[in-house]
């Protein structure tokens, strides 16, 4: 098949003077597309690089022959709805295309919209606020909260906003992180309940009868009574945590954590990939932190990460995305 790729380089993202030193994290480098690339042209396919932006609204716009594009954009601007760019596109020109629709991007992109409505769905996850702007920190019923707090920008991945010192003690730590939050990222703040417990991300793959592919425990290689999986220590991963793949959780724990994955992978609309994010509390208790509808593949990459302790090469996770997004359009058949 000819296979079109969807991306956002990190050089290409025009950053400002005084914006934050992370506000391009979600990026892919020039070695996470060319890693791609190669893994889809060793299934046999011929890759076109599509780019992003206006970039890529010219190319798709120029070619007829695409059979399908493999989407890893993240958009561009500070919208929240960025994620879902490329697939709008794509729809309205009925180009079949990997991953999960504008719908589930823009909703899973709102972190607390996300919340929202896993909750009215009985999925458990840590009690939460919204700071609008400066002013929403002086009328704030503090006794409906339990510290300490984590405090992240509303609609961000890949930890952007979310640092070492992102957990506050009281209230004035509280504000003094949330105004630099608003002010760093023009964007809202979630305030959100810590749970103390070990951290887990789950993998998912598929379409129509999506499977988890596998819960990998993290594990600080230091003792910490607070733990972050803050941006810090995903740069470092290497000497600052190791990973636990499979997790050694107790089976009933572990069969819990898979069902609520399913579970929300399904409530949200998720297609193809996702990963998810959660803290387990003292007696084990799952619960929900958020999801990653758009996963990275890089080789420093989560989900990677974790299918390479499974013994799943980088070129079968990508076939499994891509067989998977082919179910949903007849013209694609694998060759």
């Amino acid at each position: 098949m000819l296979v079109g790729l969807a991306y956002d380089l990190k050089d290409t993202l025009a950053v400002t003077p005084g914006c934050p030193e992370d506000i391009a994290e979600e990026y892919d480098s020039v070695e996470t597309v060319n890693l791609i690339t190669a893994s889809l042209s060793s299934l046999g396919h011929t890759v076109l690089h599509l780019g992003g932006g206006t970039g890529f609204l010219h190319n798709i716009c120029s070619i007829t022959d695409i059979d399908i594009v493999f989407n890893i954009s993240e958009g561009r601007g500070n919208h929240p709805g960025r994620e879902a760019q490329v697939p709008s596109v794509l729809e309205m020109c009925n180009i079949p295309y990997t991953g999960s629709p504008p719908q589930c991007l823009s909703i899973c992109l709102n972190k607390p919209l996300t919340k929202q409505i896993l909750a009215a769905s009985g999925i458990i996850t840590p009690k939460w606020i919204i700071i609008k702007n400066e002013k929403d920190l002086d009328s704030i019923q503090w006794e409906g909260l339990r510290f300490p707090l984590v405090a992240k920008p509303a609609h961000e991945g890949s930890s952007i906003g979310i640092h070492s010192k992102s957990v506050a003690y009281d209230v004035n730590e509280v504000k003094m992180i949330c105004e630099s939050l608003i002010n760093s990222y023009n964007q809202e703040v979630m305030l959100e309940e810590y749970i103390h417990g070990e951290e887990v991300t789950v993998g998912i793959v598929g379409f129509e009868t999506p499977q988890v592919l596998g819960i990998m425990g993290i594990k600080p290689k230091a003792n910490h009574d607070m733990f972050m999986y803050s941006i810090e220590v995903k740069r470092d991963y290497v000497n600052l945590v190791d990973y636990e793949c499979p997790s050694l959780l107790p089976e009933d724990v572990l069969d819990n954590i898979k069902n609520i994955s399913l579970k929300t992978f399904n409530i949200l609309g998720c297609r193809d990939m996702a990963r998810l994010d959660f803290r387990l509390d003292d007696s084990l208790t799952p619960y929900f932190i958020e999801i990653n509808p758009l996963p990275g593949l890089g080789n420093h990459s989560d989900l990677v990460i974790m299918s390479d302790l499974l013994g799943i090469k980088h070129r079968k996770l990508i076939d499994m995305i891509l067989s998977s997004a082919c179910q949903r359009y007849p013209k694609c058949i694998l060759k």
